[in-house]
């Protein structure tokens, strides 16, 4: 853990990492200055997300085979014929 670690400042870690993660001349909310830093960006973003859409979609096909197994499962299970 860091020395200067508060537990009350619910934000420290995330202002450690971007005082960490970017260089001290880089300001991280302000947009890209040239034409070309935009279409550099808007590449590595189009990347990401096509990146997280495939996983939601392993995430979605996933969830459906667990939800078809349950279903058989439950259907096979033998009933109690008590009445």
């Amino acid at each position: 853990m860091s020395a200067d670690f508060n537990p009350t400042d619910p934000f420290a870690m995330f202002r450690q990492f971007w005082q960490t993660a970017t260089p001290a001349s880089a300001q991280p909310f302000l947009p890209p200055m040239s034409e070309e830093e935009i279409d550099r960006k808007l590449a590595e973003l189009r990347v990401v997300e096509g990146w997280l859409t495939m996983n939601l979609g392993m995430l979605s096909m996933q969830m459906k085979t667990l939800e078809m197994q349950r279903a058989a499962m439950v259907a096979m299970k033998p009933r109690d014929e008590k009445k």
